[in-house]
């Protein structure tokens, strides 16, 4: 499957948002902060950071935050998601969403939703959704149609 393509303003936009978020991370027992920012249908850009929680691991996840900051905004679809985290250097794998995030990204996101990595000083690989969760189950599954726009 082909990547889709996302503009420079747009890939610029999403990193600087997600290097800051990443900054503002609240992880003082993993000590791995990580940051996401998430462009919506609207051509905005929507940043979370992880938050962690005494009651491991009853913590927030930058993605999760992300998404949650685009609904709070009004957006309802996903068209790229990037993620900064600490991966990337000295043979450490560039980081990449959980699980759980990425069956949330999936409720707003098509397979083909472009997931972009980064660290601090680079860019990484990036990834449709249905290569980080091939087989994926989504609102079609269920009958509903992709969640585009609100009544």
């Amino acid at each position: 499957m082909l990547i889709p393509e996302l503009s420079e303003p747009n890939r610029q936009a999403l990193l600087q948002a997600a290097r800051h978020a990443q900054q503002m991370a609240y992880a003082p027992y993993s000590h791995y902060q990580v940051g996401a920012a998430v462009l919506d249908e609207q051509g905005r850009t929507h940043a979370g950071c992880n938050v962690e929680n005494a009651a491991y691991p009853e913590g927030l996840c930058a993605e999760a935050a992300a998404l949650a900051a685009m609904v709070l905004a009004g957006g309802t679809h996903a068209q790229a998601v990037l993620v900064v985290g600490s991966g990337g250097n000295n043979n450490i794998g560039w980081t990449t969403p959980c699980g759980g995030c990425r069956q949330k990204m999936r409720e707003f996101g098509g397979p083909d939703l472009p997931v972009l990595t980064a660290n601090q000083d680079h860019t990484g690989p990036c990834y449709t959704l249905s290569q980080l969760l091939p087989e994926s189950f989504g609102p079609d599954h269920l009958g509903q149609p992709a969640p585009m726009h609100r009544a």
